[in-house]
């Protein structure tokens, strides 16, 4: 199954510093296995922290929220010559930041939302998902 759901549609900074998405369904909400979900985040002139959490809940309460770790096709090589692939669990803008990245997550999660904290400035045209 591979559709695109929007997670956060156009969203400019309005004076308040915090922002939850409603939730969309994830791979488990369908049983399927694979658990792979693609997010692209576009952003204009952002500075805050957007994070993407999930739940394996079917109805989720407040407590049910945990951060997922982001994907990226970045690498870091470190003195020893070691590849590690790189991941976030939070995307941290400090200064204005305009760009569309695309990050993997992987989870049998039944749901998905995004968190926005410490927003300053600018604006989320999107965040969507394929899953």
């Amino acid at each position: 199954m591979a559709d695109t759901v929007t997670i956060l549609s156009t969203s400019g900074f309005l004076g308040s510093t915090t922002l939850t998405s409603e939730k969309v369904k994830g791979d488990a909400y369908f049983g399927q296995s694979d658990g792979l979900h693609t997010v692209v985040v576009n952003i204009t002139g952002f500075t805050g922290t957007i994070k993407i959490q999930g739940s394996l809940e079917t109805t989720p309460g407040d407590n049910d929220w945990f951060d997922i770790e982001l994907g990226t096709d970045d690498f870091a090589v470190d003195t020893s010559g070691l590849i590690t692939k790189q991941a976030a669990e939070s995307l941290v803008y400090n200064i204005a930041e305009t760009s569309m990245k695309s990050y993997n997550a992987v989870g049998n999660f039944v749901w998905l939302r995004a968190n926005i904290s410490n927003w300053q400035s600018g604006t989320i045209s999107s965040i969507e998902m394929n899953r």
